[in-house]
């Protein structure tokens, strides 16, 4: 992991996604939290593949999309002050977004709270660092019926 950036949170895009703020620059940009997938919170094209590849209706994505993000809206508040770390490889998707690991006040990881609390599942399309703690606290999180997987059991 090379970059650290100083953030300051601004809104929320989904359970996997925020809007911040560089502390010192002041440029807003849009972060994806790296390794990471929650459900979609919008009909569109993704919803209508996992609704395919699921076999689980778009409206029960979309609503556990939305627990997702009011999870997500638990554990960070608009204007919070963070951290984003991210892999010197892998420093924005495909469609433009930056991505990071992003460190709460407290020096616990976004993003691995949301996979042990069952929020959110690992993203293996893309390789990460932690990729392999990830699928490792998912089955975790499945297994004990966490979160999402409170639910369903594969979302």
């Amino acid at each position: 992991m090379i970059r650290k950036i100083i953030l300051k949170v601004k809104r929320f895009v989904d359970g996997d996604g925020l809007i911040v703020e560089d502390f010192y620059s002041k440029k807003e940009f849009e972060i994806r939290l790296y390794g990471i997938d929650a459900p979609e919170i919008n009909y569109c094209s993704k919803i209508k593949k996992d609704e395919k590849e699921l076999h689980i209706p778009a409206a029960l994505l979309i609503k556990l999309g939305f627990m997702s993000l009011e999870f997500l809206k638990t554990n960070l508040k608009i204007g919070d002050i963070c951290t984003l770390i991210q892999e010197e490889n892998n420093l924005l998707d495909k469609y433009g977004r930056t991505l990071g690991y992003l460190i709460l006040n407290d020096g616990s990881i976004l993003n691995e709270i949301m996979i042990k609390k069952g929020f959110a599942k690992p993203y293996n399309d893309v390789f990460c660092e932690m990729l392999p703690k990830y699928q490792k606290w998912n089955l975790q999180a499945k297994s004990k019926k966490k979160g999402l997987y409170s639910i369903i059991n594969k979302f």
